[in-house]
Formats: structure tokens, C-alpha cells, sequence
């Protein structure tokens, strides 16, 4: 997991002496290439840790701030919707943040604006603040989102299953331990702020790993800057994924798994306490369905690496998802784990999109733009799952129109699987 070292300024080709070249003498590298990947890796980690946990903490203790900050109803339903909206408009700036700033300056701002949010919206009175701050913490999240897979292309090229099966089990740990502990603090210290704020910590120390990073970036543009020559080579098209097929196909496929996910995430509790079973054991039952997918976050990407196409992968997470939708549909209570396993298998998804953005592109520039168009994109789309899963819950109160509804978006999730699946990339498509 080494990253590959940075380029070195080429000589001049013209001498004013004629004569024998000096001998070069090569500046020491501040940080030796394997304690560098190290570090990258596990800065990556600890951003990994935080890219769920100010949502699902939110989430946990949603009644209590809507109690303590006296929000409306329409202000608790704007504050539960902005992860998408965050996540969609924020994460299509990414690259062009990337294209002035190298990476790591760019996490470190991230993980600041992540830390100053979550600590600002913790202890403010007013639901306007409230707002605000969320959202300003929630840009961070969007950022590292789209950043995570193009550093894994940039600095683990050969290892992009592995690393991003490492990334998306910390997420998955992330969003599990933030879920199952948020309420807990808040009632060890007698306040929803402490449970709400105390996720502040983990991404303030994110940021420490970057920095050193960021400040090596600065000092190699700084050198490269002084050596360069005129430019003699013309700078690659940028990459436009939003006019390529790929490029579809994939935010198609994020945007329908994304939407599956948050339904899940929102709704099947009710959908256990409707089927019978108490408040606890609903919750731990969807708790089930996050804690059996960290396996399945770590072994999806190695997998999808190995394999000359995913189809087989696609079409498997396809059955899985399916058979628990039509459990869940038919027999909700008596076989209730063996759904939870299910769907835990299916939203094995959510992991293989992330590998494939990085499978399908050549370079971290294609990476990073494939990566902010999928995500971007796909975003817009897993908005609609809670609220139309919402509506027709309400409508028709019953669980039979909602769980068809999600067969529907599998089945334009399969579809898109399809194309996405052989091997192609966009740079060769734009």
C-alpha cells in the first residue's frame, strides 16, 4: 500500500557551460513512502469513522431536540432531509475544489467544518442555528465522500478492493456505534447536546493525520512551481461523466441502493412494531441489519476486485434484496432474523458502488469526477425513498404497496448493475 512517489522536475536541456553534469543531489523526503501510506490509510479510516455518525446520532435523538428546540414539524422534516440535500448539492463541488487545492488540504478543511458544526449545533438555542450548523457539518461529510474513493486510486491502485472494503467497515462501525450510543450519553450526562456533541471529538481527530499530509501537498506544488518549465504538453480533457452512459449507470445505481438504504433505515423499525414486536426488539432488529453488513463492507470490495465482471455479484445482492422484500411482505414476524440477515446481504450495494467508481476509471481525476456525479446524482434520487415510502405507508396502511415500491427501484438498480458491470472506464467515454 504503498503511494507511488511524486514526480521529479526534469533537467533543463540546453547547459550555458559545456561540460560534465553535477551530480544531483536528491532532497531527503520528509516522510518515507511506507510511514506516508500509513498515514494516508489511516487518516482515511478516521474520516471513514465520521461520515455517518453526526446523521444517524441526529436521528437517534431526534425527539429530544425537537422538544428542546421546540421545532415544528416542517423544521424536524427539513432537518432529517438535509444529509441528501447536503450530500447532493456539496458533493458536486468536490472537483473543483480538488482542481485548486491538493486532497489533504482540502479533508483537513472538511473535517474542521464537520467538527465545528457538530459542536456549534450542540450547544445552540436557536432552531435557525440548529439548521444551519447542521448543514455546515454536513458539507464536510459531502466532501470526504467524494474525496475517499479518488485518494484510494491516487495512493492504493493495486489495492483498491482491500482499502475500500477497510473505509466502508469503518463507516458501517461509524454509523453503528453513533446510532447505539448516542441516546445513552445523552442520558449519562442529562442532555441530548452531550449526545449530540460529543461525535465533535472523533472528527476533530480526523483532522490530525491530514495535516502533515496537506503540508507536504503545499511544499511539492511549492517545488514544483519553482522548477517548472513552460508548458509543452496540452492539459487532459476534464472528465464530464454526465455525458457518458457509465456515468448514468452508475449515479442510477448508487441513487436506487441509496434509496433502498435510507427506506430501510427509516421505516423498518415501524415495520417489526406494526408485525408485533416491542419498541426494543424492533430497534435492535434494524440495529442487525447495520451490524451484519461491517462483514459484508470488508469482503464486497476484495471480491469485486477479483472478478472480470460483476455481474454475478450484482444479480446475487439482486436475489437477497428481493427475497427479504417478499418476507418481509408475507411472513414479517416468524422469520424476522432471517430477513434482517437478508437485507443485510443486499445492501452489500452500497459497497460494491463504491469500489466500482474507482474500478472504472483510469485515473484519480476520472476518479474523483465519477465519483461527484454518482454521488451527487444518486443522492437527488435516495431523497425520494423515505418520503414515498412515507406516502403510500400512509395511504394504503399497510406494508404491501411500500415493499412493492422497493421492488421497483431493485429492479431499475439491476438494471443499471447490468451496464456497470463489465469492464469499461470514462475516461473513455467522454
Amino acid at each position: 500500500m504503498t503511494p507511488p512517489p511524486p514526480p521529479t522536475a526534469t533537467a533543463p536541456t540546453t547547459d550555458v557551460t559545456p561540460g560534465p553534469a553535477p551530480a544531483a543531489t536528491p532532497d531527503p523526503p520528509a516522510v518515507s513512502p511506507v510511514r506516508g501510506g500509513l498515514l494516508v490509510l489511516v487518516g482515511m479510516l478516521l474520516v471513514a469513522l465520521n461520515l455517518r455518525a453526526a446523521v444517524t446520532s441526529l436521528g437517534a435523538l431526534l425527539d429530544e431536540i425537537r422538544v428542546g428546540l421546540g421545532l415544528s414539524g416542517t423544521m424536524a422534516g427539513l432537518v432529517t432531509t438535509l444529509p441528501t440535500i447536503a450530500f447532493a448539492g456539496l458533493g458536486a463541488l468536490t472537483p473543483w475544489l480538488v482542481r485548486r487545492w491538493a486532497a489533504p488540504r482540502v479533508l483537513v478543511l472538511a473535517m474542521i467544518a464537520l467538527t465545528a458544526g457538530q459542536v456549534l449545533r450542540a450547544v445552540t438555542g436557536s432552531a435557525a442555528v440548529f439548521v444551519l450548523t447542521s448543514a455546515l457539518a454536513l458539507a464536510g461529510i459531502a466532501v470526504a465522500n467524494i474525496l475517499l474513493p479518488m485518494l484510494v486510486k491516487q495512493h492504493f491502485p493495486h489495492r483498491t478492493g482491500l482499502v475500500t472494503g477497510a473505509y466502508t467497515m469503518a463507516l458501517t462501525v461509524g454509523t453503528t456505534v453513533a446510532a447505539a450510543s448516542a441516546v445513552p450519553v445523552a442520558h449519562a450526562f442529562g442532555s441530548w447536546r452531550a449526545g449530540l456533541g460529543v461525535w465533535a471529538g472523533l472528527a476533530a481527530l480526523a483532522v490530525i493525520p491530514w495535516v502533515p499530509l496537506a503540508l507536504r501537498a503545499r511544499a511539492a506544488r511549492r517545488a514544483a512551481d519553482r522548477t517548472a518549465t513552460p508548458a509543452v504538453v496540452a492539459a487532459p480533457a476534464r472528465v464530464r461523466p454526465g455525458r457518458t452512459r457509465l456515468g448514468w449507470a452508475m449515479a442510477v445505481y448508487f441513487g436506487a441502493q441509496s434509496l433502498s438504504g435510507y427506506a430501510i433505515m427509516g421505516w423498518l423499525a415501524q415495520l417489526f412494531r406494526d408485525a408485533g414486536y416491542r419498541p426494543e426488539a424492533a430497534g435492535l432488529l434494524l440495529a442487525g441489519v447495520t451490524a451484519l453488513g461491517v462483514p459484508v463492507a470488508l469482503t464486497m470490495p476484495a471480491l469485486a476486485g477479483r472478478l472480470a465482471t460483476l455481474r454475478p455479484l450484482v444479480l446475487s445482492l439482486t436475489a437477497f434484496s428481493t427475497a427479504a422484500y417478499v418476507g418481509l411482505a408475507l411472513a414479517p414476524r416468524g422469520l424476522a432474523p432471517l430477513w434482517v440477515l437478508l437485507l443485510a446481504l443486499g445492501q452489500g450495494a452500497f459497497p460494491l458502488i463504491l469500489t466500482t467508481i474507482g474500478l472504472r476509471a483510469r485515473t484519480a481525476e476520472g476518479t474523483v469526477a465519477l465519483s461527484a456525479f454518482a454521488q451527487s446524482t444518486g443522492y437527488v434520487i435516495a431523497a425520494l425513498g423515505p418520503l414515498l415510502v412515507g406516502i403510500l405507508y400512509e395511504a394504503t396502511g399497510g406494508w404491501t404497496a411500500p415493499l412493492g415500491f422497493l421492488l421497483v427501484a431493485l429492479a431499475v438498480q439491476t438494471t443499471a448493475g447490468m451496464v456497470i458491470a463489465r469492464p469499461r472506464y470514462i475516461e473513455d467515454e467522454r
